[in-house]
């Protein structure tokens, strides 16, 4: 018996790993995150599993229903929107199964951020801009922000800053920003990345809080970074002529 941590992606049921696909249908029980993860992805559950949504329930009771499982030796498919690597609260789960001695493993899932990006069809870091993206938040009511990660820290250094879990304190955020990155500087909103309702909101800075206003919440996405809406940027020496590189010796011209 294992419990399969798999990261469901942001939202499009078809941005789904094929091992998280397969793992998903060869599991007798599937527990979801159901306020994030669209009900198309459980059509990959097998006839008769059960199927549980986690959305109103504490990691006791996620727990237990876990441990029932593990009981009964049946695999547990877990799914967490976006990649389970941040903010998925997969580690206080972890934690609980070492201690229960419940095996598990964790599979991959595309992130909010790379959804967003796809679609504004941009790369967050482009040469002579920006080559960094840092993922980022606000503090709130589950998890206050440690005292060295602030907003203004991660700006200092021109880095794209991607923003998660603060649309609501959007113009908070961009007032923060300015004073690092200009108040013309680039912002793009994104909301439920690659849902069929997604919707973005392109500005500045200066201008982002009164275009977005009160139209988004909770899944919202804010994008900041001179590399939003560069031209002018310098060309990548991995594809110049004169590159020496393993695969293409210098002079090559294929």
């Amino acid at each position: 018996m294992t419990v399969h941590f798999i990261g469901a992606g942001p939202g499009a049921a078809d941005l789904l790993t094929l091992r998280g696909r397969d793992l998903i249908a060869a599991s007798p029980v599937c527990l979801y995150a159901g306020s994030l993860i669209p009900e198309a992805v459980l059509a990959h559950c097998p006839p008769g599993c059960r199927i549980v949504n986690t959305a109103p329930l504490d990691l006791d009771a996620i727990i237990a229903e876990i441990a029932a499982a593990h009981a009964r030796g049946q695999d547990v498919a877990r799914l967490h929107s976006g990649d389970l690597s941040v903010w998925s609260a997969m580690g206080e789960q972890l934690r609980r199964l070492r201690a229960l001695n419940i095996p598990y493993d964790v599979t991959p899932g595309v992130p909010s951020f790379a959804a967003a990006a796809a679609t504004l069809g941009t790369e967050l870091t482009l040469p002579g801009v920006a080559q960094s993206v840092v993922l980022t938040r606000t503090g709130g009511r589950a998890s206050p922000m440690p005292a060295g990660e602030r907003l203004a820290a991660f700006a200092a250094t021109g880095a794209t800053l991607a923003v998660h879990l603060s649309i609501h304190r959007l113009a908070e955020v961009a007032d923060d920003l300015a004073a690092h990155y200009g108040a013309d500087c680039p912002v793009a909103v994104v909301w439920r990345a690659s849902w069929p309702d997604e919707r973005v909101v392109h500005g500045t800075l200066a201008d982002i809080a009164a275009r977005v206003g009160d139209t988004m919440e909770r899944t919202a996405l804010i994008l900041v970074g001179r590399a939003l809406a560069a031209e002018g940027f310098d060309e990548s020496r991995l594809y110049a002529p004169d590159y020496d590189r393993r695969f293409r010796p210098s002079g090559a011209t294929a």
